[in-house]
Parts: C-alpha cells; sequence; structure tokens
C-alpha cells in the first residue's frame, strides 16, 4: 500500500501556524472518517440485529463501499489500490446479499467487534486527547499573557517566578500532549484501514463457512483474493506497530533534550550565546497594534521571514501576510514603558513603524542581527551566513573605544587637526567596502583611521573670539560660535533664494575623494553601521537654510548658527538611492584647495532629501548666472562707451567734410570771369565754369580731404 501521511512530533514544541494547519487537516479527516465509519458500523449493526432485513443492509454495505470514492478525504483521498479493495468487496457483496443468511455468533466476533472496538475505542480516545490539549493549548496562551504583562516599573521577583514557572509547567504539559495527540492521530491512519478490512473480512469468512453452497460464487480466484488482503492487513499492522515504536522513541528523546526551552529565557547566557549571522528567523512574537491616539494593544503572532520581507501568521491561517519590507530597512533596540525586550523595525521608507517584543533579550537580540542582515541584502549570496559572519566580525573589529569630550573638542580646532584629529572621535569605522563599491578601494575614498562625529561641535577659533569681543563692546549680540545675528540678517537679504529645511545631523568624517560618485553612499553606510554597533539613537535637529551665498545649520529654539558652509565649498550633495531621507554634503575645507580631502556632511530630512539637493543646486546655479550676468553687465558697459567715442569721431568727421565742401564752393565762386559773354554763348560758358567750378570743388575737396 502507498506511504501514509504523518504529523511531524519534532515540530510539536515550536507549534507554529503550518503545523496547526496541517494538525487541523488531520482532524478534518478523523472527523470524516469517524462520520464514515459510524455509517459503516449502523450498516453492519443492521446485518446483526435483523436477519430479515439483511438483504437491504447488505446493500446498503456494498453501496457504502461503491462510495469510497466520492468521499472528500483530505488524507489518502488517492489510494488508488484502497479504492479498488473496496470496490471488489462491494461487487461480492451485492452479489450475495439476496441468497444468505448471518449467524449472529459468527457476525458478532468477525464482524462487529473490530469496527466496535474502531469507533468505540479509537475514535472517542482522539476526540479525548484533543479537549485535553484544547485546554492545555489555552492554558499555555493565558500564561504567556501573564508573563508578557510583567511590569518593568513594578518588577516583583516573586511574581516573575510565578510567571516563569507557569510558563515552564503549561509549556511541558502542551508539548507532552500535543505529542501524544500526533501520535494518535498517525496511529488512526493506521487504523482506519484496518478497521475498514476486518470487518469486511470477518463477514467475509462468516459467509464463506456458512453456506457451503456458496462455492460457486465464491471460486479459487477469490479465496487468493481474500488471503491477498489478509496478508495487506497483517503488513500494515506490523508496519503500524514500528512506526508506533518509532514514535514513542522520539517522544522520549524530544521530552528529555527539549526541557530546557521550556522556560522563556535561558537561565546561563553562556550555554546559549546569541548568534548574529542568521539571515531567517521564525518564532511568536508580541506586535503593538494603535487602538486610538494614545492607546495601544499587543498581539501574540507568528513571524518569520521570507527573502526580504518579514511576515505574520495566526492559528488557524493557512499562509502568512506581509507585515513589511525589510530590504534597506532599520531596526534598533527600544525602551517601552511597559513592556521588556522590544525592538522596533522601520522601512526604507519611514512611513512604517513596527515595534515588537520577544519573550527573551537572547532571543530580541537574534532578531535584530537577523534583520539587520537581511536589510543588507545579505541573503543574495549563496553563502549568506558566513558572509554574514564576515561583515559581522570586521564592523566589530573597526570599533575603536570613544574618548572624552575634550578630545573631541581638540581634534576639531584647525591647528591640532593633522595631530589629534586621528585618534579622537566618538566612533570610527573602517569596514568593509559594500560590493557596489568593489572597483573602488576603501583608502581611495575615506582616509585612514578616520574618526566619525555624530555632535555638531563649533570650534572658536582665536578670530571668531575676537569678532565676538568686537560685537560685545559695540553692544550687538553674537552668539556662542562666532557669528552675529547682524551678519546673518544681511546674508538673509541679500539673497533672492530663502529656503528652510528641517534636518537630523547623523554624523561627519574626512573623505580622500571629494570628486568621486560614491563617497556620500559610502559614507553613509560607514556612519549608520557605526550608529547602530553603539546604539545611537540621539540626532540634533537644526534648521537648513538655503540661499544664493551659503548654507547655515541654525538651532531651531535660539535661532543661532550653528554652521555656515559657503556655495563655494560644495562639491557634491545628493541623497540616498532607496532612502530618500537620507542626504550629504561633501564640503571642500576654506582655503584647502590644494588639498585632495575633504569633509562629508550627512543628514536625515522629513522625506524631502531629494528636495535638498534639488534646492542647493538651484543656489549654485544661481549664483553662477548672476556672475555671468554681473560679468556681461560690465561687458554691456564697456561696449558702450566704445560705441560713444566711435560716434564723436563720425561727428567730428563729417563735420570736417562740411567745411571742406563751403570752401570749395567759396573757390569755386572766387574764380568765375568779371565781364559776361555774348547771348548765343551764354550757356557754353555757363557750361564751362560750370565745369571748372566743379573741378576746382572736386580738386579742392580732395585736398581738403588730405589735410584733414
Amino acid at each position: 500500500m502507498p506511504g501514509i501521511e504523518k504529523l511531524p512530533i519534532e515540530e510539536t514544541l515550536e507549534d507554529s501556524p503550518q503545523t496547526r494547519s496541517l494538525l487541523g487537516v488531520f482532524e478534518e479527516d478523523t472527523a470524516a472518517m469517524s462520520n464514515y465509519c459510524t455509517q459503516l458500523y449502523q450498516a453492519m449493526q443492521r446485518i446483526y440485529d435483523a436477519q430479515n432485513e439483511l438483504s437491504a443492509a447488505t446493500h446498503l454495505t456494498s453501496r457504502l463501499l461503491k462510495e469510497y470514492d466520492k468521499q472528500r478525504f483530505p488524507l489518502g483521498g488517492d489510494d488508488e489500490v484502497m479504492s479498488s479493495t473496496l470496490q471488489q468487496f462491494a461487487k461480492v457483496i451485492d452479489e450475495l446479499s439476496s441468497c444468505h443468511a448471518v449467524l449472529s455468533t459468527q457476525l458478532a466476533d468477525a464482524m462487529m467487534f473490530p469496527i466496535t472496538q474502531f469507533k468505540e475505542r479509537d475514535l472517542k480516545e482522539i476526540l479525548t486527547l484533543k479537549e485535553v490539549f484544547q485546554i492545555s493549548s489555552d492554558d499555555h496562551d493565558v500564561a504567556i499573557n501573564r508573563y508578557s504583562r510583567l511590569s518593568k516599573k513594578r518588577d516583583n521577583d516573586k511574581l516573575r517566578a510565578e510567571a516563569v514557572e507557569d510558563i515552564y509547567t503549561s509549556r511541558k504539559k502542551q508539548h507532552q500532549t500535543m505529542m501524544h495527540y500526533f501520535c494518535s492521530l498517525n496511529t488512526l491512519q493506521y487504523k482506519k484501514k484496518t478497521a475498514l478490512l476486518e470487518p469486511l473480512l470477518g463477514y467475509m469468512q462468516a459467509q464463506i463457512s456458512f453456506f457451503k453452497l456458496g462455492s460457486e460464487n465464491l471460486t479459487q480466484q477469490w479465496v487468493d483474493f481474500l488471503g491477498t488482503i489478509g496478508t495487506s492487513v497483517q503488513n500494515v499492522r506490523r508496519e503500524m506497530e514500528e512506526e508506533v515504536g518509532h514514535m514513542h522513541e522520539t517522544i522520549q528523546e524530544m521530552e528529555q533534550s527539549c526541557d530546557p526551552l521550556y522556560a522563556p529565557c535561558d537561565p546561563d547566557p553562556a550555554h546559549s550565546p546569541v548568534c548574529r549571522n542568521l539571515t531567517r528567523k521564525q518564532g511568536y512574537l508580541h506586535i503593538r497594534n494603535k487602538t486610538g491616539l494614545v492607546s495601544s494593544s499587543w498581539e501574540r503572532q507568528y513571524f518569520f521571514t521570507q527573502g526580504g520581507n518579514l511576515m505574520q501568521q495566526g492559528r488557524g491561517e493557512v499562509a502568512g501576510g506581509l507585515v513589511t519590507d525589510l530590504d534597506n530597512c532599520s531596526v534598533m533596540a527600544v525602551d517601552c514603558d511597559d513592556r521588556r525586550f522590544c525592538f522596533q523595525v522601520t522601512s526604507f521608507d519611514g512611513k512604517k513603524v513596527v515595534t515588537l517584543q520577544s519573550e527573551s533579550r537572547r532571543d530580541c537580540q537574534e532578531w535584530i542581527s537577523t534583520i539587520n542582515n537581511i536589510s543588507k541584502r545579505i541573503y543574495l549570496s549563496e553563502n549568506a551566513e558566513e558572509l554574514a559572519a564576515r561583515v559581522n566580525q570586521s564592523a566589530l573589529e573597526a570599533v575603536t573605544p570613544s574618548p572624552s569630550f575634550q578630545q573631541r573638542h581638540e581634534s576639531m580646532r584647525p591647528s591640532s587637526k593633522g595631530r589629534a584629529g586621528r585618534a579622537s572621535s566618538i566612533s570610527s569605522v573602517g569596514s568593509e567596502p559594500s560590493p557596489a563599491l568593489s572597483v573602488l578601494s576603501l583608502d581611495a575614498l575615506v582616509a585612514p583611521e578616520t574618526p566619525i562625529q555624530f555632535d555638531i561641535i563649533s570650534p572658536v577659533t582665536e578670530e571668531n573670539s575676537g569678532q565676538s569681543k568686537t560685537a560685545a563692546q559695540s553692544s550687538r549680540r553674537s552668539n556662542p560660535f562666532g557669528e552675529s545675528g547682524d551678519s546673518t540678517s544681511e546674508d538673509s537679504e541679500d539673497s533672492i533664494l530663502h529656503q528652510l529645511f528641517i534636518v537630523r545631523f547623523l554624523g561627519s568624517m574626512e573623505v580622500k575623494s571629494p570628486e568621486s560618485v560614491d563617497i556620500i553612499s559610502e559614507t553613509m553606510r560607514q556612519i549608520l553601521a557605526a550608529r547602530a554597533i553603539h546604539n545611537i539613537f540621539r540626532m540634533t535637529e537644526s534648521h537648513l537654510l538655503v540661499t544664493c551665498d551659503c548654507l547655515k545649520l541654525i538651532d531651531p529654539q535660539t535661532q543661532v548658527t550653528r554652521l555656515r558652509f559657503p556655495l563655494s565649498t560644495v562639491l557634491q550633495c545628493s541623497s540616498h538611492q532607496d532612502n530618500k531621507r537620507l542626504f550629504g554634503l561633501v564640503l571642500q575645507p576654506v582655503g584647502g584647495q590644494g588639498d585632495s580631502r575633504a569633509v562629508c556632511y550627512i543628514f536625515e530630512s522629513n522625506n524631502d532629501g531629494e528636495k535638498i539637493c534639488d534646492s542647493v543646486g538651484l543656489a549654485k546655479q544661481i549664483a553662477f548666472h548672476s556672475e555671468m550676468d554681473r560679468k556681461a553687465v560690465e561687458k554691456r558697459k564697456e561696449t558702450d562707451k566704445a560705441k560713444e567715442k566711435q560716434q564723436e569721431e563720425l561727428s567730428k568727421q563729417k563735420q570736417i567734410e562740411k567745411d571742406l565742401e563751403e570752401q570749395s564752393r567759396l573757390i569755386a565762386a572766387s574764380s568765375r570771369p568779371t565781364n559776361p559773354p555774348a547771348a548765343d554763348e551764354q550757356f557754353l560758358v555757363l557750361s564751362n565754369s560750370q565745369s571748372e567750378d566743379s573741378d576746382a570743388g572736386e580738386e579742392g575737396k580732395k585736398k581738403g580731404e588730405s589735410e584733414a
């Protein structure tokens, strides 16, 4: 016969929704089998009770056997051997239904006893175990909820010990009951075959012994068939006994090995260290659901990771539902007022935040490490766990101890930048470059042993302090960062572009290749990794003012300018490729154009990182066009002066030409004869005189032009 479907006893302790769904299928199969067995029992009872109704009862039995294929058994519904066997039994029973009688004693021993035992003992045992399992499961849920509601503020050792003991007892009871319940359901898959075949076999044997004349209908072929069926039944029973023994051994081994796992927290943390190399994890967590503006509730669900997604599944559900996308997300431990061991997952766009609670601190740290590994898309590689181990090891090795605030302050002074700046900061990161930066080495982008600054520290130089003293003497308000309020207002009034953004400072570090397109993304990766390793969650919020002259970081409370960056020093400005809230600025130090190093500042905005970068680009374009317009105006003025000078020269030249023409006319008039000619020769004389005058005028004009 084909293989028997079984419930996995090894997964009873985990009690996952998949196991509960499979258990529901077996329970449904048991209910269907119980219904079918009841009908078969009633049919055989009619054969046993009423000899007169033997023919009708036999016909009903035959009909039920023929309808076995139409029964929708969730398990074993496509057992062709069983179906064909029952069909052959139905055929012979239908042939003998009108010609035989039943002996009550033989039928009671051979036909009614096996099916009665199956119905009254086996099926009722399944129902009893189901009720006990349901009660133990409910007790375990109550114990879990009681343990989860332990107050963090009012920590009572006695209450916590009682809650832990209650969870241990209820979980152990549920595990043991569930294992025996699974064993009974698996055993039922074998017993239901024997419960159907043994009564029919006994019924046929009784009919053969009672009807000696039935040898004409029951040929040797049927005898061989019955012998084969008997052998198959014995084989199934022997296989069932072996499987039952194996399941009992598994139950004993699981009871011994799973005893330390019943407690919600491990009493010996060194016995079970935190595994930070996981790329997949599943288990029960509590999720916070908002029920109002300020109220919330916690719900226990089964969570598991599937690729780059976090899924949740409730009991009784066939499949899980998506909670959030873990690619490029951020995860960190949070401090909740009413719960312990909580952590928070924020999507890459910052629009969805999920707060979860685990049973223990170790489980919480493993969930954080797993989600952090998935956010880096390590699960896409072939050896995901090895890659995660290398990344975590390199990140831990790159962390240096945190110095004092005075050392950080001295490292930011311009005079000691080259000496002490390398060795002092809040934290430094030297992790391996990402796969996207495989072409460029990390040393080519970031200076070795580069410190990361997580606070906005504006060093007060002697020049700034002198400015502050001068401002104080002139009774003008000055801020402690060396900039006066009047200069801020004057710069704001002179600029035609004013855009204000709310930003949060994440960190800054010195870079070696400011012109590289990957320098900002690499700096973001290192700063975020350093924050995650050191559990730094505090961020300084400021107002970023973008003008055509400079960029300013202004304190939102005091309106004091913290930092001022001239636009000429801004080399790059870009946002993160996936998380648009993150953006960075690469700044060249003032007077350091010959140096290849610069400082990269990383900020977080309210979903407008690209808008800020566009605003900075627009400011630089406006400044560039303003400079071009200024040069064009100066060039236009020079052109106008040249044109005016040329016009003056032309007017002088025209005046000279007019004077020459007047002189030529006077010379022509003085050269005419005094005596008039005769009348007939007057026209000719006039013509000659006019030609002479014109010749003289032209000669005079040419002479005047040459003199001019």
